[in-house]
C-alpha cells in the first residue's frame, strides 16, 4: 500500500492487505466539500483502490452528474488505473446522467420517474455484479447536489432514492459513496443534508486549512467513522493532505 495514502485508507476501511481488513455489510459514506476545497480526489482514490486491489476483487457502479467518462478516465490513468479496461471487463459500470432533467408542469412525478429510471439502471448493474460473484461493490454518486438540482429540488424523492440504493445488495460488502457540496446549503437551509448525515456511517469533511493557504498543504480531512469496531462512539481522524500528479499524500499536522 502506498504509504502516502495509508492514513486515508485506514480511516475509510480500504486497507485491502488482508481479508480481515475489509468492512462487511452496507455502508453509507458521505463526502462533504466546499467551493474552496474539492473532495473529488477522495472518489478518485477510492475508485483506484477497489479496482486495482490484488486481494479483493470488486466493482464500481458510478453515477456521474458532474463530468463525462473521459474526465474520470483521464484522471485515473494518471493514478495508474485504466477505467476503459475495467469498463470492458464489467468491473466499472458508468451511468452518464449529465443530461438528466425533469421537465413539465408536474415536476414531482417527473422527478420520481427519473429517479426510478436511474434506480433501475443501478439495480441491473448490481445484479450483474452479484452474478459474477464479486465480493466488493461501491455505488458512487458524483454529485448529490446536482441530482437535487436535476429533480428541481425534490429533496424527499432524492432521499428516498438514497434509501433504496442503500438497501440494494445485502449479500455484498457494499458501500454507497455520495459527494455533496456543503456550502450550497448555506442560504437554503440544510434539511436534506442533515437527514443524510444522520444516516451516514462514515462522514468525510474536506476543508481548507483553518490557518489559510499554504504551498505544501492543500487542505484538511476529518473522517468520522460512527461504526468503528470496538469504539462505542466511533472514531474521529484529522489529517492534512497534499494533492500530487499521481496521487495524494496524507499526514498529521506538524509532521
Amino acid at each position: 500500500m502506498d504509504r502516502n495514502s495509508s492514513l486515508l485508507d485506514a480511516a475509510l476501511g480500504l486497507d485491502y492487505r488482508s481479508e480481515q481488513s475489509a468492512t462487511a455489510g452496507a455502508q453509507l459514506i458521505l463526502i462533504e466539500d466546499c467551493v474552496e476545497t474539492s473532495g473529488a480526489f477522495v472518489i478518485h482514490h477510492m475508485v483506484k483502490r477497489l479496482l486495482c486491489s490484488r486481494i479483493h476483487s470488486g466493482s464500481i457502479i458510478f453515477v456521474a452528474l458532474s463530468y463525462p467518462f473521459s474526465h474520470y478516465d483521464r484522471i485515473l490513468r494518471k493514478l495508474g488505473c485504466n477505467l476503459m479496461a475495467h469498463r470492458d471487463n464489467k468491473r466499472f459500470f458508468f451511468t452518464d446522467m449529465l443530461m438528466m432533467e425533469c421537465p413539465g408542469e408536474d415536476k414531482g412525478n417527473a422527478a420520481d420517474d427519473r429517479l426510478m429510471e436511474l434506480y433501475g439502471k443501478i439495480q441491473s448493474a448490481v445484479e450483474a455484479v452479484s452474478s459474477d460473484h464479486l465480493r466488493n461493490c461501491i455505488i458512487i454518486i458524483d454529485d448529490l447536489s446536482l441530482l437535487e438540482v436535476a429533480t428541481n429540488g425534490a429533496s424527499n424523492d432524492v432521499l428516498n432514492f438514497l434509501h433504496y440504493c442503500h438497501t440494494l445488495p445485502a449479500e455484498l460488502d457494499f458501500r454507497l459513496v455520495v459527494l455533496n457540496h456543503e456550502d450550497i446549503y448555506a442560504e437554503l437551509g440544510r434539511p436534506l443534508l442533515l437527514q443524510i448525515e444522520y444516516l451516514t456511517d462514515i462522514l468525510i469533511k474536506v476543508e481548507p486549512l483553518a490557518t489559510g493557504l499554504a504551498a505544501d498543504v492543500h487542505g484538511q480531512l476529518t473522517v468520522i467513522n460512527r461504526k468503528a469496531q470496538g469504539l462505542m462512539n466511533g472514531s474521529v481522524r484529522n489529517f492534512h493532505f497534499k494533492l500530487k500528479e499521481n496521487g495524494i499524500e496524507c499526514f498529521f499536522p506538524g509532521t
